[in-house]
């Protein structure tokens, strides 16, 4: 392996050696804090825009498998290790980490402190950075970072979703998707589920959301300030009321943008597998998998929500009930539309990787088709 570095944007510098495709990247620098899935965790489109970093040490230790794929392709900018592994010998595996990271064009370095990386993030936010060879001077580095553009107002939705419709058969509930950066896993659970299953590009206009006859619209997770997709607003605005709809993680942050509440940016996100969240209608705990930088703030604009009260907020489109509450940091988990047939949630019910005990919502979810106006 060869030298390399990771330079954050407040000019932190961290060695180590490179690996994956030789070259550099730039991409605001976060971190997850799952065990396994390091594949998924890539292939996942909501980290468009970003380079991973894994708290876990040991990565790469039983290989990649196309069974891991979580899109068609990496959308991770670059990975950040403390210890990158490049085995094939587990059972499941067709090839080696790095191998795959390196045919896949991504950069990587190994080497790292991610104790302390993770700790700076914590203390000083999400921030821009890049992986660059140990020969690039910094000052270089450091001007090629300060043109990377901010996440904050990034819409990277447009990056990721398909070009034209997206259709699969089922004799179930017709639900139409605004694809904004669907997971596979997604996509799998409501397969499972016998829906019939529409996938629409993110751009398309509340008619042809409702041309599709849908039984249920799904809004879908992915990358970005969910403030900057005004365009995915508006057409939510005009189906609710009209279909049911339920949003996961970046779509439940546009349906409530849809209602007119107000998401902000937090300080280094939810990424991981071990995020506890509180049912406030059951009591139930799930251990939940979670990605994503930007949160739903309270009736008031308050990042947190102090009780176990299930809060409303009075909305465009009637009363929104909190019903779900991360016990980590008190924030705004998931809420249900009272006046009219619409839910969400701001975790991953499908994990993938992760836990699979909120995988029941997928039923609360469907549920809603006997909603439909």
């Amino acid at each position: 392996m060869s030298g390399a570095y990771l330079l954050l944007e407040d000019g932190t510098r961290f060695d180590g050696d490179a690996c994956g495709r030789p070259g550099e990247v730039t991409g605001e620098v976060v971190f997850n804090t799952a065990m396994t899935g390091y594949q998924e965790s890539v292939t996942d489109p909501s980290y468009a825009g970003q380079i991973v970093v894994f708290t876990y040490p040991l990565i790469g230790n039983y290989g990649v498998s196309g069974e891991a794929m979580e899109s068609d392709r990496v959308h991770a900018r670059g990975v950040v290790m403390r210890d990158a592994k490049n085995s094939e010998d587990a059972a499941s595996s067709e090839g080696g980490w790095l191998d795959w990271l390196g045919d896949c064009g991504v950069p990587g370095i190994s080497g790292i402190d991610t104790r302390a990386l993770v700790r700076h993030i914590r203390d000083r936010g999400a921030m821009r950075g890049g992986i660059f060879p140990a020969s690039v001077p910094e000052a270089e580095a450091r001007e090629k970072i300060a043109a990377e553009p901010a996440m904050d107002g990034a819409d990277l939705a447009r990056t990721v979703t398909p070009a034209e419709a997206i259709r699969f058969d089922g004799d179930g509930p017709h639900v139409v998707g605004i694809d904004t950066g669907v997971k596979l896993s997604i996509v799998r659970q409501l397969r499972e589920h016998g829906c019939k299953l529409t996938l629409l590009p993110c751009t398309v206009s509340p008619e042809e959301v409702l041309a599709e006859d849908p039984d249920v619209v799904f809004l879908a997770n992915g990358p970005g300030d969910p403030a900057a997709l005004d365009y995915v607003v508006e057409t939510v605005r005009g189906v609710i009321g009209k279909r049911p709809v339920f949003g996961i993680c970046l779509g439940h942050q546009l349906l409530c943008r849809a209602v007119g509440l107000q998401t902000y940016k937090l300080p280094f996100g939810h990424r991981g597998a071990n995020h506890p969240v509180k049912d406030l209608e059951t009591g139930r705990i799930d251990i939940t998998s979670q990605n994503h930088g930007f949160a739903v703030a309270g009736p008031g604009g308050e990042p947190r929500i102090e009780g176990d009260e299930p809060v409303r907020w009075d909305t465009d489109f009637g009363v929104a009930e909190l019903s779900q509450l991360n016990l980590y940091d008190r924030t705004v988990e998931g809420l249900v539309l009272r006046d009219v047939a619409g839910a969400t949630v701001q975790y991953h019910p499908e994990a993938g990787p992760g836990p699979h005990d909120a995988r029941h919502l997928f039923d609360r979810f469907l549920s809603l088709a006997g909603d439909r106006a």
